[in-house]
């Protein structure tokens, strides 16, 4: 079981980052070390989809972050995560979404998915600090879950197991599905970890890279909805820069000390950056 849990986050971690190439039946043999009727069977059993499906959905996906995010026109949109034309392009991202991309371009606050979790209303405009961000390898496991905080706990507890070297070991939480516009319950979250685990041996990917607009949440992680929605209702829709494509990172620091020697959890929100 553990072998083909590898081999998935193997062939999850191919795909994302050449989800807007053309993917060859070799190329998924070499990095799953599977034939390729087993790897699609394996894939499709562990993640609910096949690869050329969860492909698709990564260029449709990762279209819609670029008009939502971005002053780029829908036909280097189209090109850049990998369609033919802007009329292959358009027949996807209808199927997936039920909009066009055109009607999604002229209304941008109407992508905002009617099932997100976190109302966009508020009255608080977060300030970030823009910071770069080198990049980093990581260790990591994931959970398939709608951002449930019970889940992601159960994921950690988990994952802590794994007895990482302290001090020195930094953790991160990655966002792996945009919450805006995922058009299906089910979203992936990854615990990351900086340093390799003392126990066994966990899949690495490489994080960060670039600049971030670096938001601070106090407090538990069971309110930070609140911080996001502060984020995505004022700041994202109204800032003028533009924001990358790649997944949103939660960096997680042990504890914040107060003047009266009370600690509370310090999160970081890192959103990627053009």
């Amino acid at each position: 079981m553990e072998d083909h849990l590898n081999c998935i986050y193997r062939v999850i971690s191919f795909i994302e980052k050449n989800y807007d190439q053309p993917v060859s039946v070799k190329e998924l043999e070499d990095i799953s070390h599977y034939s390729y009727r087993n790897i699609q069977r394996i894939f499709k059993y562990s993640c609910g989809e096949t690869i050329g499906a969860f492909q698709q959905r990564l260029k449709v996906e990762n279209a819609y972050k670029r008009i939502l995010y971005t002053h780029e026109s829908l036909t280097s949109i189209a090109i850049e995560v990998g369609f033919a034309n802007i009329a292959s392009f358009s027949k996807a991202f209808k199927q997936h979404f039920g909009i066009s991309p055109k009607a999604a371009k002229l209304s941008k606050e109407k992508l905002l998915c009617e099932e997100m979790i976190i109302p966009v209303t508020s009255d608080i405009l977060l300030e970030p600090e823009i910071i770069y961000l080198k990049p980093l390898q990581v260790y990591y496991q994931s959970v398939k879950t709608y951002y449930n905080n019970e889940e992601i706990e159960v994921l950690w507890e988990k994952f802590m197991k794994n007895e990482f070297p302290e001090p020195g070991t930094e953790y991160y939480g990655v966002i792996a599905d945009e919450p805006l516009i995922r058009t299906e319950i089910n979203c992936r979250y990854d615990a990351c970890a900086s340093e390799p685990s003392a126990l066994k041996k966990l899949p690495s990917k490489t994080i960060l890279g670039g600049r971030y607009a670096r938001f601070i949440h106090t407090g538990s992680y069971q309110t930070i909805d609140e911080t996001y929605t502060k984020i995505y209702s004022r700041w994202i829709l109204n800032s003028d820069l533009e924001f990358s494509h790649t997944p949103i990172i939660e960096k997680y620091e042990r504890h914040a000390a107060h003047e009266d020697g009370e600690k509370e959890q310090l999160t970081y929100i890192l959103v990627p950056l053009r």
